[in-house]
């Protein structure tokens, strides 16, 4: 054989089995289970918010990349916590409406603590009334409970109840003790060969909580307030260690986006529909929402977009 013939040979032989390889990864990526994550709508009365969410979720519809289900971050409506009744019961009737008149994919819900009703209310009594607290928007969005999970292809979904009263006032980033059980014993029972995404509406690990005031203290530090990340991202990271089938953690609440890796786990944190409360951007972020991509090899991708 001549030398150019061996060389031509020897590099085809080579190629071959690359190619292969090449040709399984494309069909690993081709068909991800993708899903829109919109959150903090924070929707209410006036034409700015209503058109706004309504705008986001026909894009997510007519888009050329095609999504699965929808998840709602949290955070659906303007506000609870300070509102009164009738108030709360308006705000979630504008968000019913344009989710059944503008929306015909699957969606799974989220709290987010602006979802919460009554916590902040000067009003005597309203503990209470059976829709006190998380009781009304487990109802309203027909939640199996505040925290649950579901299984999609491959991967499994957690979906976290973030926001818990705090004591000393106002709420707190964690996960209080019955939900930390429910969570352990979830995880035991999930095969090893699924893999996990949880979704939180605050984050349990991100930059942005550190950066949401745009200010450093006058120490030097750098604050993360416990109510912008979660007081237990230590012991969650612990716990996380040992399924490794956990791949990824979604939130929103900051209304700024970041995207990090940690001891094997992507975290993204994923804007807001409403930006900076409708009033355009916040610090560098215009009104987004996310579409990830989850792929069957465990990888995961995230695209941002405007609308």
């Amino acid at each position: 054989m001549k030398r150019s013939s061996f060389v031509k040979a020897s590099l085809l032989s080579v190629a071959i089995p690359s190619l292969g390889f090449s040709n399984e990864l494309v069909t690993r990526k081709k068909n991800p289970l993708r899903f829109a994550h919109l959150t903090d709508i924070h929707v209410k009365s006036g034409i700015v918010p209503e058109t706004g969410m309504t705008k986001a979720l026909h894009q997510v519809q007519q888009s050329k990349v095609k999504v699965d289900f929808i998840i709602n971050g949290g955070d659906a409506i303007w506000d609870a916590l300070e509102a009164d009744k009738a108030s709360t019961r308006a705000q979630f009737d504008i968000f019913n409406s344009i989710l059944k008149n503008n929306n015909s994919l699957p969606i799974h819900h989220c709290i987010g603590n602006h979802d919460i009703w009554g916590w902040f209310s000067k009003t005597d009594g309203l503990n209470s009334d059976n829709q006190y607290g998380k009781q009304w928007i487990v109802d309203e969005f027909q939640m199996p409970k505040r925290y649950y999970s579901f299984q999609k292809s491959k991967w499994h979904f957690i979906v976290l109840d973030s926001t818990q009263l705090n004591p000393a006032g106002g709420y707190i980033a964690k996960i209080d003790e019955e939900q930390l059980e429910w969570l352990k014993q979830t995880l035991q029972n999930i095969p090893k060969e699924n893999y996990i995404c949880i979704v939180s509406h605050i984050p349990i690990l991100s930059i942005c909580a550190g950066l949401f005031f745009e200010k450093t203290e006058s120490n030097g530090d750098r604050l993360f307030k416990r109510n912008l990340m979660h007081i237990d991202a230590i012991d969650l990271k612990k716990l996380f260690i040992e399924y490794p089938n956990i791949k990824v953690c979604i939130s929103g609440h900051i209304h700024l986006q970041d995207e990090l890796e940690y001891l094997g786990v992507k975290y993204y944190c994923n804007g807001a529909v409403c930006g900076g409360w409708w009033k355009g951007k916040f610090q560098e972020f215009a009104p987004a929402y996310a579409v990830m991509e989850l792929h069957d090899d465990g990888t995961s991708s995230r695209t941002m977009y405007t609308y």
